[in-house]
């Protein structure tokens, strides 16, 4: 690469970094606030929940449209718009003054973080593609340490008696600083050739993609099972105290971020087949010691070590579809993204059932038995022409 073409490239990893980051910090803010607005709107459990369900909607519709307009416009275009219009979408959420417009602004807001989450994977892999080496999962390290650097700035809020419209207002303040240095990063548009098929209004994985979706899916399930129910099973099945059980997640979500910042050494040294062979086997025995859970710190062990074995898992994905030789980079992203967050959202829920009917316990070994195939599906992640 020259220095030219180098330096371009750095400048550029450095906003898709600070995208990321910001696009972390949408969740990390948002978790934290969910009590006081399931509060403010007055709803019961199932009543809220069927809000939360409009959000996932609204991401949903997003993937397939974001991967029709990566094709058409480029991924950075679509980048720096869908990263403008997510700081707008959460302020409202945090303005709206009733259900009804909650709602509209809740889909919104899905619908902005679907689509930006979408695009900022696909300038990411050109960046990536530039500089010739792995990178993708230091961006997914970035995006986990700002959903918790906003967690944590959440309960400050909470603890300076900030209401959820100040708090989202006074956030939107200041990033938007951010979103003009995002506009003025100059990045060659990449489009669909003009005799290429562009993605399809719903895009479906082809070939090898489709085990590299299923991979994801299982990747993302794994870390929904973690976020929904982690503490749930300590306490009921285990019979922990509700002061220990959240330790499981926190746990957890460090060993994401430090095995995701760690990981393009790790891939660029081993390769992506042998990492995810490998990240499969440290999941399934992480989830082992979950399972057993014969002590608190056999439990917290087993936490720590899933977070490990799941983190690079997705980044891998993402980085496989954008250069997919049989599909455009905007179907592509597209079809891995839906399988993916699909589990990540819809698959909890799913597990819930298998805990209502068994335990939670036979939940977390459906996943330790689902996490077997992804030693047998990484050789998809190879590219083949």
């Amino acid at each position: 690469m020259s220095d030219a073409l180098k330096h371009h490239a750095s400048a550029a990893r450095r906003v898709v970094s600070a995208i990321f980051f910001m696009c972390g910090t949408f969740i990390g803010m948002w978790a934290s606030r969910i009590p006081h607005v399931k509060e403010a709107t007055g709803l019961d459990e199932s009543g809220f929940g069927l809000l939360l369900l409009v959000m996932a909607c609204g991401a949903f519709v997003a993937f397939p449209l974001t991967g029709m307009l990566i094709d058409r416009m480029g991924a950075a275009p679509m980048t720096k718009i869908l990263a403008s219009a997510n700081v707008i979408a959460f302020l409202l959420v945090g303005l709206a003054p009733s259900v009804p417009i909650l709602t509209l602004a809740l889909f919104f807001a899905g619908f902005t973080f679907g689509a930006l989450d979408i695009s900022m994977n696909g300038w990411g892999a050109e960046v990536e593609t530039a500089y010739g080496k792995p990178i993708m999962s230091s961006y997914h390290g970035l995006f986990s340490l700002g959903a918790g650097a906003a967690a944590l700035v959440g309960g400050l809020a909470i603890e300076l008696g900030l209401s959820v419209a100040v708090h989202f207002a006074l956030w939107s303040a200041v990033v938007a600083p951010l979103l003009i240095w995002f506009w003025r990063q100059v990045w060659p548009e990449e489009r669909a050739p003009a005799g290429e098929d562009k993605a399809p209004l719903f895009a479906l994985p082809k070939g090898g993609l489709i085990l590299v979706g299923l991979m994801a899916l299982v990747a993302a399930l794994g870390e929904g099972a973690m976020t929904d129910w982690a503490a749930l099973y300590q306490i009921e099945d285990l019979g922990y105290s509700e002061s220990l059980a959240p330790t499981a997640f926190t746990v957890f979500s460090i060993a994401m971020v430090i095995m995701r910042l760690a990981g393009d050494r790790v891939i660029a040294r081993f390769g992506p087949v042998l990492v995810a062979r490998m990240s499969g086997f440290v999941a399934l025995f992480g989830c082992g010691l979950l399972v057993s859970g014969l002590n608190i710190w056999t439990v917290w062990a087993g936490s720590f070590v899933m977070g490990l074995g799941y983190a690079v898992l997705f980044p891998l994905a993402m980085s496989r579809a954008a250069g997919d030789p049989h599909m455009s980079k905007g179907s592509a992203l597209a079809a891995v993204a839906t399988l993916g967050y699909g589990a990540f959202l819809f698959g909890p829920p799913l597990l819930g059932f298998v805990g209502d009917l068994l335990s939670l316990r036979a939940s977390f070994a459906t996943v330790a038995l689902l996490t077997l195939a992804i030693p047998l599906l990484a050789g998809a992640l190879r590219v083949r022409a």
